[in-house]
C-alpha cells in the first residue's frame, strides 16, 4: 500500500513530516491543498505553506473535488493532501453525503500506483461541541480519518513534531 496518513491537533507538524516524507520519495510531487482564503489570516497560512514547499512541486488547488484531483496525477507522481479536515468542512458546507466519497477517495488514494501522503487533524479530542453542525464535523472528521487509516499501509499520530505510529491490529498483551 502507498497511502499514508498523518493524524493529529492542529500545530503538531504534520504538514512538516508530509512534506520531509514527500521530499524523500525522489520522484515528482504534487501537494494538493484543500483550503480557501476566506479571511487575512487563512491567506497567511496558505502563503506560508506555499512557502514551505519546494519550487519544482506542483500546487493543485482543490478544495471540493479531491477525488479528481487526485485521479488526474500521474500514476508514479507523490501527492500530498493538506488536509482532510478542510475537505470535510468543505463538502459539508455544500450539504454534500461526505462519508461515501470520503470513502471512495480513501479506496483511490491507496490503491494508486504511486505514494500518497494525506494529512488530516484529530478534531475528537476535545471537549464535546455546543452545537449540533460542531459535533456532526467532529464525527465526519473521525470517520473520514478511520477510512483513510483503514486503507494506509503507515499512519502516525503526530505531536510536537514527533510522529507515534498506529499499527494495524495492535491489541495490548495481558
Amino acid at each position: 500500500m502507498s497511502l499514508t496518513v498523518l493524524l493529529g491537533g492542529a500545530r503538531a507538524g504534520k504538514s512538516a513530516l508530509a512534506l520531509e516524507l514527500a521530499r524523500e520519495r525522489g520522484v515528482p510531487v504534487v501537494y494538493v491543498a484543500t483550503a480557501e482564503a476566506g479571511d487575512d489570516e487563512m491567506a497567511a497560512r496558505i502563503a506560508q505553506h506555499r512557502a514551505d514547499r519546494p519550487d519544482e512541486w506542483r500546487t493543485v488547488e482543490e478544495p471540493v473535488a479531491l477525488g479528481a484531483a487526485l485521479a488526474s496525477v500521474e500514476p508514479e507522481t507523490c501527492i500530498v493532501v493538506d488536509c482532510l479536515t478542510l475537505w470535510v468542512a468543505n463538502l459539508l458546507a455544500r450539504d454534500d453525503d461526505v462519508l461515501p466519497e470520503a470513502e471512495a477517495v480513501a479506496e483511490l488514494a491507496a490503491t494508486r500506483g504511486g505514494p500518497t501522503i494525506v494529512v488530516s487533524n484529530e478534531v475528537g479530542l476535545g471537549i464535546v461541541p455546543r452545537s449540533p453542525l460542531a459535533r456532526e464535523y467532529r464525527d465526519l472528521v473521525g470517520a473520514v480519518n478511520a477510512a483513510f487509516v483503514r486503507r494506509a499501509g503507515d499512519a502516525a499520530f503526530v505531536v510536537a513534531g514527533r510522529a507515534i505510529p498506529l499499527q494495524p491490529g495492535w491489541r495490548p498483551h495481558g
